[in-house]
């Protein structure tokens, strides 16, 4: 699965906010099919790592590289790394009221294309997804995220996965206030979607989503780099015992650094 050259390589990679270094040279990969998770406390910068990755204005990034298939992305605006292939899912989904989520759709797919969709084959691509993520075909009519549940806002998200096929899928904290089914339904969409083709980073807090998505590697994420990594089973120990101890084996080594 990890053979071959990644989809995205992040190296020594350092992001600021307002003049504050909050991504400190971060380096990791990613490769087609793979699911890699970055776990750590609250405000350690994980979403940081994720919106500058993406594109977003409001963060410089002031040295390091990323590539998406090759290719280096950090001077391409939000939505030419869109169309080349990159995704982000957002912990809160912004709603559009007065735009259904069919047309919504349709406007995203046509955006990442060279030849625009017909509309007969766009209509038949949307009622498959529908029908494979479990999601009603009323949300074809209703408004983008206006009076969505937190479940019908990240199985939303999914739903725009599935359609715009990205080589990296970004999901910053996909998990966040989902109930346990709402959380169920979105881990079996996710994993749907991915297939062997795209490649997965997983933002979370807990340990529970990556009980229905299982990452290949689970890093450790604080104070902007990160500190540590495993396996799927490096997940269960941390919703085990913390980050607390993890912090003060960093703390000691940068002491006797």
């Amino acid at each position: 699965m990890t053979e071959g050259k990644p989809l995205l390589e992040i190296e020594d990679l350092h992001v600021s906010i307002e003049g504050k270094e909050i991504v400190k040279g971060l380096t990791l990969t990613l490769h087609a099919g793979e699911k890699v998770a970055i776990m750590g406390p609250n405000g350690s910068g994980k979403s940081t790592l994720t919106y500058a990755v993406m594109g977003h204005p409001s963060y410089e990034v002031t040295g390091g590289s990323v590539k998406l298939d090759g290719e280096e992305i950090l001077g391409l605006p939000a939505d030419e790394r869109a169309r080349r292939g990159l995704f982000l899912a957002f912990q809160y989904p912004t709603a559009i009221p007065g735009v259904s989520v069919a047309n919504f759709l349709r406007s995203a797919v046509n955006a990442r294309r060279e030849e625009e969709m017909p509309v007969r084959d766009f209509r038949r691509e949307l009622m498959d997804q529908f029908k494979l993520l479990e999601i009603p075909k009323a949300f074809a009519g209703r408004y983008v995220n206006d009076g969505f549940s937190g479940g019908e806002k990240k199985r939303l998200e999914i739903l725009q996965m599935a359609m715009l096929k990205p080589k990296v899928a970004l999901l910053d904290e996909t998990d966040s206030g989902l109930d346990i089914d709402a959380l169920r339904l979105v881990s079996e969409g996710i994993n749907r979607v991915a297939g062997e083709e795209t490649g997965v980073l997983l933002v979370t807090h807990y340990q529970r989503i990556l009980n229905y998505v299982k990452p290949d590697v689970v890093h450790v994420y604080m104070d902007g780099r990160i500190v540590r990594s495993g396996g799927p089973e490096f997940a269960h120990e941390l919703e085990e015992k913390g980050y607390e101890w993890i912090e003060k084996e960093v703390f000691a080594q940068a002491q006797e650094g």
